[in-house]
């Protein structure tokens, strides 16, 4: 695990910190469950996105059939 340093008002930290004492935990933990929350919503959020996509490609997509002419007859010189 990893440490970090943040520099956050003190008064900001007072009132966390007796949040975390009523919920029977420490400012760390909440610090870093937060922080992990932030990290999963943004998963969330781009497989939302991925699906989104995927459905959309789904909806859209012609089936264009066969094609009967290579590269070289495209580009006759």
């Amino acid at each position: 695990m990893t440490n970090i340093t943040l520099r956050v008002d003190d008064e900001v930290i007072r009132k966390v910190r007796k949040i975390a004492v009523d919920k029977r935990t420490t400012l760390t933990k909440m610090v870093r469950e937060f922080l992990g929350s932030v990290a999963a919503r943004d998963e969330v959020t781009k497989q939302q996105a991925l699906r989104g996509l995927e459905n959309s490609f789904a909806k859209l997509s012609r089936n264009m059939g066969t094609h009967g002419w290579i590269q070289e007859d495209l580009h006759e010189r």
